[in-house]
């Protein structure tokens, strides 16, 4: 119990930090809470009530999860612990893993075909519920693992917002674990016996990209213990005039751009690499987003 208290404790600072970050959650907000039964997505709601109980701010929640009809399925897994919690929810049905099986080949990854299926029923979903705001469990591991997977194969610089309006403006996303690192979820959900329900669509595919880049982060945080705490500070502190954008930065009029010339040599050539100076950056990004 200890343990769990610690953890709570720690994934409350970190999502009340997003929330108010990015003005997540306001008063009067009904937010649908997106429950697929996942670690993720049993820690957002948990996390949600107790922030619920305790905000200056009223609000209201609806868990809402999305019966894909996979065989196998537990119905009644979720229903009964919403019951037994006093959730307010919904479970909509739709047989979108017959649909994914029909139109992805064999040996192809489902992930894009089923989130945007997924994506499309739950947008509905909360405007027919009335939800001004829709919470997904995505977490800082998602983001910077999103990050590097549009980097290498995308090639754009772009994550997961922790904030998104849909393009036609009836659906806000926030992502209230934005700043919250997995292995803690992964700790909190086994020490709350949450009743975990395993995905047999993505969550079955091995071999899958978003794997092998996490796979790739974790073998850098063997070098770089900082390196999560790092790609997460790095998102929130961009640097324009030092990308390739000319979109977002006019290099044609260099005169707006100013900077310390010596210092931007000293980086190229090498010179900084093992100055004390570092290791106090990483020591600080880390007290703000710690492990």
């Amino acid at each position: 119990m200890f343990v769990e208290a610690k953890l709570k404790t720690r994934l409350l600072r970190r999502m009340g930090e997003a929330i108010d970050a990015f003005r997540m959650i306001e008063n009067g907000d009904r937010v649908m809470v997106c429950l697929s039964g996942g670690k993720d997505s049993h820690t957002l709601l948990d996390l949600l009530l107790d922030v619920q109980r305790r905000a200056p701010v009223k609000f209201d929640l609806l868990a809402v999860n999305l019966d894909q009809k996979q065989p196998g399925f537990p119905a009644e897994v979720l229903p009964e612990y919403l019951t037994h919690r006093g959730v307010p929810y919904r479970i909509v049905e739709s047989n979108t893993y017959a649909v994914v099986k029909r139109l992805v080949a064999e040996g192809k990854t489902y992930c894009a075909v089923c989130s945007r299926l997924r994506r499309g029923i739950l947008y509905n979903i909360a405007v027919e519920e009335g939800c001004s705001k829709i919470a997904l469990g995505h977490h800082a591991d998602d983001i910077i693992t999103t990050f590097l997977l549009n980097l290498f194969y995308v090639g754009t610089l772009k994550a997961m917002p922790p904030v998104l309006r849909s393009d036609d403006g009836r659906n806000t996303i926030i992502r209230p674990l934005a700043y919250c690192r997995e292995k803690d979820i992964a700790q909190f959900a086994k020490s709350a016996n949450f009743p975990i329900i395993p995905c047999d669509l993505c969550g079955s595919q091995p071999n899958l990209k978003r794997a092998r880049v996490a796979r790739l982060i974790d073998d850098l945080e063997t070098e770089i213990p900082h390196v999560r705490a790092s790609m997460l500070t790095a998102l929130g502190n961009t640097v324009p005039s030092h990308l390739l954008d000319p979109g977002i930065f006019d290099f044609k009029k260099l005169s707006t751009a100013s900077g310390d010339v010596e210092a931007e040599l000293d980086l190229v050539l090498g010179h900084t690499d093992s100055e004390p100076a570092l290791v106090a950056i990483a020591q600080a990004m880390e007290s703000n987003h710690p492990r």
